[in-house]
């Protein structure tokens, strides 16, 4: 697991908040929590910037493995209350990621950051589909395991 008992980073550096089906209650996670898991880095394009570009974070089957969560779909929600829900099978259908970085640039409030859910388009014909470009959510603040 990421942490044990409950996952709890100082609320000042908090940048993303699991709620729901996962051990342990509630985990409100900062940057380095994120990074003690392995990072990955998808190249791919997407429907919100011009050209390919590649996207670094956590594959967020690892983020939800390691909270133990169980369910079957996750609540994203975003700084500005946008909110899609996900079925926790494309985590595991493809490799989606919580990406912090892009073209090796944190990213940040101003954009898309600090957190968004990249999904590897580029790789699946399936993933072009405008229902997967709702659930790229940038300014990822908030996960809700249902």
């Amino acid at each position: 697991m990421l942490m044990s008992g409950a996952a709890m980073a100082d609320p000042g550096d908090v940048i993303l908040e699991v709620t729901g089906r996962i051990a342990d209650g509630p985990a409100a996670l900062d940057r380095a929590m994120l990074q003690t898991l392995p990072s990955v880095t998808i190249t791919t394009s997407t429907v919100v910037t011009d050209g390919v570009h590649a996207f670094s974070g956590v594959l967020m089957r690892d983020l939800l493995d390691s909270l133990d969560a169980q369910g079957d779909q996750v609540m994203a929600i975003a700084l500005n209350e946008y909110a899609v829900d996900i079925p926790m099978s494309d985590f595991y259908d493809y490799d989606v990621i919580i990406a912090s970085a892009m073209d090796g640039k944190a990213l940040t409030r101003d954009d898309k950051g600090p957190l968004w859910i990249v999904y590897p388009r580029d790789d699946h014909e399936a993933l072009q589909d405008i229902r997967y470009d709702y659930r790229w959510v940038w300014q990822l603040s908030r996960l809700d395991v249902r």
